[in-house]
């Protein structure tokens, strides 16, 4: 897995991505202590609020960042966003009321709607062959996990000898480092999608994804990792601080059972998906955050709440979340060309926060008006039907190559001088605007 970090271009951004990531884990840990010394009780519904701003700036914004991301230097657009994000984190600081929060979230999150697809649609520029790529994800998830085991710890070690409004100095420095690494590196420019229209270039990305069965599985997915993850990031503290009573370390410690254990299933990724393929182990892990998540709010309404069967269950829900969302863009590299890449990762990124969207504030607002018990059952049922629904939209017959027909072509077109029946790897453009029928969509079919 390692191996691809010989690419020097690859690694200056991993290192990028790790270190603004654990810039990002530390003000996550001092988010929720500043929404609780706001809002006390109401923290939940506070950091729902705020993530659901972070939410709709993502859905609203990345796609119009992705129809421009082919017409400017790569390099030069994340180093700016960087040190925006850099800049709004030194501010937060300063926060003495719940608006502010809301408004400095969201200027930092629409930094980072333009920033995150443009960096992620760079990395298979980067790695052209599929088992570097996927290796590649592995490392990325592993960076993710990395940061929700390592800045919760460092947060809580730094926590014993500082204010938690230092923390916020600690994401700033991230994104400075953040904008080095990348400016030390020659970015790949990203292929120009032709001469559309503005309107052709935001919304192409969306049409290609919605069009394509395994996206839109991949969009029900999407939805089960976030209502499971919901309840982690928003209703840890007020479980953890009212309903057990504990110190602000034992938050930090228990954000860092999910972190820990979706690192775990990070490093074993590359080989599971190997022998087991992408739907097989993305359908499994949304079960399992599904059956734990409904099983701790059993538990809890029989027995009450306990610190250890919370601790194992936010880490048997960070292996299934990790393994659910993690080889998403193997099949957002599969379904597209590469000058239609930046849209695609931006609709991905766009759908999948648009289920974060929805499940932050109903966190926040289950936990803060019902409780933890109903909280957690609401947000199971929700994660089951969007792993049922992406069982049923996601065919289980999905090959590369598929044999379609060119009925709308004339005979000398150049794509069909091989028939106008034929086989070649299938994703939508200009001349596969819909995907063929299910008895076409497999060799010999």
């Amino acid at each position: 897995m390692f191996s691809v970090l010989s690419n020097r271009c690859y690694r200056h951004l991993f290192l990028a991505q790790a270190v603004a990531l654990l810039g990002t884990g530390l003000a996550t840990v001092a988010l929720a202590l500043l929404a609780f010394d706001l809002a006390g009780g109401e923290a939940a519904l506070v950091l729902g609020t705020a993530f659901t701003i972070k939410m709709a700036a993502y859905v609203v914004l990345s796609p119009l960042a992705g129809a421009f991301a082919d017409r400017m230097p790569r390099r030069a657009m994340l180093v700016a966003l960087d040190l925006i994000r850099a800049a709004v984190a030194l501010t937060l600081p300063f926060v003495t009321e719940i608006w502010q929060i809301f408004l400095l979230i969201f200027l930092l999150q629409a930094a980072s709607a333009a920033f995150t697809p443009a960096f992620q649609a760079a990395i298979p520029d980067i790695l052209t062959d599929e088992e570097d790529y996927t290796k590649a994800l592995s490392l990325s998830r592993l960076a993710y996990d990395l940061e929700g085991l390592l800045s919760p710890l460092l947060a809580a070690m730094l926590l014993s000898f500082v204010a938690f409004e230092t923390l916020f100095s600690g994401t700033a420095l991230g994104f400075v480092a953040s904008a080095c690494l990348i400016f030390s590196v020659a970015l790949p420019s990203p292929r120009r999608s032709g001469d559309r229209g503005i309107w052709m270039r935001t919304t192409r990305g969306l049409r290609i994804y919605l069009a394509t069965p395994r996206l839109r599985g991949l969009f029900a997915l999407s939805l089960s990792v976030a209502a499971a993850g919901a309840m982690v990031i928003v209703n840890t503290v007020v479980l953890v601080r009212d309903g057990l009573g504990l110190a602000d370390n034992a938050v930090a410690l228990t954000l860092g059972a999910f972190g820990a254990g979706s690192m775990l299933t990070a490093v074993s990724l590359p080989r599971l998906l190997d022998r087991r393929g992408d739907r097989t182990v993305m359908l499994a892990g949304a079960g399992a955050m599904t059956l734990v998540l409904s099983g701790l709010g059993a538990a809890v309404m029989i027995g009450g709440m306990n610190w250890a069967a919370l601790l194992a269950s936010w880490f048997l829900i960070g292996l299934g979340y990790s393994a659910a969302l993690t080889p998403s863009g193997r099949l957002l590299r599969r379904s597209a060309h590469a000058e239609d890449r930046p849209g695609l990762f931006a609709a991905q990124f766009a759908l999948s926060h648009l289920c974060w969207l929805v499940t932050y504030p109903l966190a926040g607002w289950l936990q803060t008006a019902y409780g933890g018990v109903t909280a957690m059952l609401v947000l199971a049922m929700l994660s089951a039907f969007g792993f049922a629904a992406a069982w049923s939209l996601w065919p289980e017959d999905d090959p590369v190559e598929v044999y379609h027909s060119h009925e709308h072509l004339p005979s000398d077109h150049p794509h069909v001088a091989g028939g106008l029946r034929h086989s070649h790897p299938f994703v939508i453009d200009d001349l596969h605007p819909t995907w063929p029928e299910a008895r076409r969509t497999s060799l010999g079919g």
